[in-house]
Parts: C-alpha cells; sequence; structure tokens
C-alpha cells in the first residue's frame, strides 16, 4: 500500500481484475491488476474498469487519477486468447467489449478530475493505446513502448484512438502509427506529443503520483471546466467516431484474418492475411 493512503477494504479488494485505492490526499490510483496476462483486456477487466471509474465519478473528494498496472506491461491491448477462443461467436463477443472499451474511454475523458496514467513496459493495442489517448496526462518510464496493433490483427483501432491520437500527433503521423504499426520508444512518444513526461524506470510511479498530487492541490472546478473546453475542443466527437469503430470492429473480427492475426500474436510469428 502507498504511504498515507486511506484504504476502504470495500472499495479495494485483494484481487480482482481492477483495484481502487482512496487515499488522503484526494488522489484516487485505479491498478489494472491482470499482470500474468500483461493486463490484456477482456470483458470482466473492462466492466471492472468501467465500475471503478464510476465510483470515482460520483465521490466529489476524488481530485486526480492516477491508473497504474500491475507487472512488467501497462497494458498490452485486448486478450488475444479470450478473443481467440471466442470462434465464430468473436463479433458478438467484440462488439460488447469494444463497446465496454469506449464506455471506459469517454468516462474517462468526462471525469472532472484530472486522470494520470503511468506506462511501463508496453501500452498496446486499443486497450492500452486507447488509455494512453484518453488521459489528460501520460508519463511514461524511459524503457516503456507504445504500439496501435491493431491493422496487424486484420482489425481497426477502437477507444475513440482515430480520433484522439490524430489530435495529439497530427493526421500525417497518426496514420504511420496506426497503419504500419512501428513499435514506439519512450523518446519519441515525448517528442511527437503522445506522451507528456519521460522518467526514469525506478521513479515512474513516484513522478507520477507526484503530478496527481499537484493536480489535486489545484482548484477542482478550474480544472474540471478547463479540462472539458480540452476535450470539447476537439473537432470531431470522439462520442461521433465510436460507433463507426464498434461496427468495423465487430465486422472485422468475424474474418479468417483477424483469426490469422489473433494466432499469430500468441504463435510469436508474421501473420499470413489472405483477404478473407
Amino acid at each position: 500500500m502507498t504511504e498515507n493512503a486511506n484504504v476502504d477494504a470495500q472499495t479495494h479488494p485483494d484481487e480482482g481484475p481492477v483495484l481502487l485505492e482512496w487515499r488522503d490526499d484526494g488522489v484516487a490510483l485505479v491498478h489494472l491488476n491482470r499482470p500474468e496476462s500483461a493486463n490484456g483486456m477482456d470483458l470482466e477487466l473492462l466492466r471492472a474498469l468501467h465500475a471503478v471509474l464510476m465510483r470515482v465519478h460520483g465521490d466529489g473528494r476524488i481530485r486526480a487519477v492516477l491508473i497504474t498496472g500491475e507487472g512488467k506491461n501497462f497494458c498490452a491491448g485486448g486478450d488475444v486468447h479470450t478473443f481467440l477462443s471466442k470462434g465464430e461467436a468473436l463479433p458478438d463477443y467484440i462488439r460488447v467489449v469494444t463497446s465496454t472499451l469506449q464506455a471506459v474511454a469517454s468516462l474517462m475523458i468526462r471525469l472532472n478530475p484530472p486522470v494520470v496514467t503511468a506506462v511501463q513496459g508496453y501500452a498496446a493495442g486499443g486497450g492500452g493505446m486507447g488509455l494512453v489517448c484518453s488521459s489528460d496526462f501520460v508519463v511514461a518510464a524511459a524503457s516503456a513502448k507504445f504500439l496501435a496493433g491493431a491493422t496487424r490483427v486484420a482489425m481497426v483501432p477502437d477507444a475513440g484512438v482515430s480520433v484522439t491520437l490524430t489530435q495529439l500527433v497530427g493526421l500525417r503521423k497518426a496514420t504511420e502509427i496506426l497503419m504500419l504499426n512501428p513499435v514506439i520508444g519512450a523518446t519519441e512518444a515525448l517528442s511527437m506529443g503522445l506522451v507528456s513526461r519521460v522518467v526514469a524506470d525506478d521513479r515512474l510511479h513516484d513522478e507520477a503520483l507526484a503530478l496527481a498530487q499537484q493536480l489535486a492541490q489545484g482548484a477542482p472546478a478550474a480544472l474540471a471546466n478547463t479540462k472539458r473546453l480540452l476535450w470539447s475542443g476537439v473537432g470531431k466527437s470522439v462520442e461521433q467516431a465510436m460507433p463507426e469503430e464498434n461496427h468495423a470492429q465487430a465486422m472485422l473480427s468475424g474474418t479468417a484474418d483477424a483469426r490469422e492475426g489473433l494466432a499469430a500474436v500468441i504463435e510469436k510469428r508474421a501473420p499470413r492475411f489472405t483477404g478473407r
């Protein structure tokens, strides 16, 4: 537990896919807690994350939110093992998973308290990149890496990334990231505007928490309204883009190429797409 944390056992269970820690200083710590799967997102984790964020949303004592991932990686995206196991039922599962992820991203954007995300290891796929792009501040460890990855498994970006990433890094760079799937190091991510700060690996938690604490000491209404103005200034709203993403994702997840892409990730090989 973090020093000086005020922990309620009812809101911070000892186990589960997402843990919530309430602190006396007004910071809520949200921990993704599937380290054995690199915090890969399945429906259970996403529903738990949405429920935790709703609890934060309904508590006026919370002045800032810090999202972290347990283990070596922040979030490796969707749980490809779960996805591939669904077989022909994958489109129905993806439709619900994508909708839930979109609800999480939208809630992060609409929370009154600013959201700080701390990234170690990989932030990949719609889950990892989606949370990064929906955060107000992102602190990355020096060794952190970022990967879009959706088209690599014959799918499309989701969580509003087709809008938020473009807003952060520009159309040309977003096109390169989403279509070519380069692995982006922390320094490059900082230079393009994908993250806010890069810190030494062993300083990640302390630096991210210090930033959240600094925000928690600010004027809540002023920060909340500034955040709202910034996000509403995006030309096309994230909510307008999300239904299109959801439809395309569910449709593509039913293709042979999507199943091949998921299998290739698990088997650590290059995919062989056939256009089916």
